[in-house]
């Protein structure tokens, strides 16, 4: 019979099962059995840092204005909500942002910033919505921004996006989460991406998918 130890803030940390071992000690001593046994490697998620980081190319001091060709654009998107909902327009704007000429595929701390004058709104509404979604990089990352989906369909289905990430990586010579030196290509791992049916797949710019892949496929076959 299990027994509780009284004064414990946690009654687990005190318990003991029917032989007598307590219960902690089981679960760290199966914690590490598991562990060791552990064939797949671990995942790292795709959220990356929640938290801003200052560095010399994004700080409180960096500039950000949007073009004329953006502003025309934002105009836009704006005219789809009546005034006192445009906060609903915060991701189109953050697209926007992020596919500036010359904004690098990225948004800066000013970017956000100046998203949230616009939509009259506090700045942390729209950090929020930046640092939630894998679409928006608060990183700089490569023109051609590769996204893998590593989530279960895709890690078990066809050849699996475990072979699909090696190939990449082989041909690129880099790691998930690292940026070719010419900076052309950044291979990132991501979440669900909408494609289960047609797993493995990969996602370029937020735009292009490449489904139902095989290690052989030409599409993997990096040529720019």
């Amino acid at each position: 019979m299990k027994t509780i130890t009284r004064g414990s803030n946690n009654a687990a940390f005190g318990s003991t099962d029917r032989q007598g071992q307590p219960s902690m000690q089981r679960l760290t001593a199966f914690r590490r059995a598991f562990g060791a046994a552990r064939t797949m490697p671990i995942r790292q998620f795709s959220a990356g840092i929640v938290q801003h980081r200052h560095t010399d190319i994004n700080n409180l001091e960096t500039k950000f204005e949007f073009t004329a060709e953006s502003k025309k654009e934002i105009e836009i998107v704006l005219k789809k909500f009546p005034p006192q909902y445009k906060a609903s327009a915060t991701i189109p704007l953050l697209y926007i942002a992020q596919e500036q000429e010359g904004a690098g595929n990225w948004l800066t701390l000013a970017a956000m910033n100046k998203i949230a004058e616009l939509l009259e709104v506090p700045p942390m509404n729209v950090y929020e919505v930046a640092t939630f979604y894998t679409m928006f990089n608060r990183e700089p990352v490569g023109k051609y921004h590769i996204q893998l989906c590593g989530t279960t369909p895709c890690m078990v289905a066809g050849c699996g996006a475990e072979t699909i990430k090696k190939v990449v990586m082989d041909e690129l010579k880099i790691g998930e989460g690292e940026t070719t030196p010419d900076g052309l290509f950044t291979l990132t791992e991501v979440e669900c991406l909408g494609a289960c049916v047609n797993a493995p797949m990969i996602q370029v710019n937020n735009k292009e998918f490449y489904v139902s892949l095989q290690p052989t496929d030409k599409n993997l076959s990096i040529d720019v």
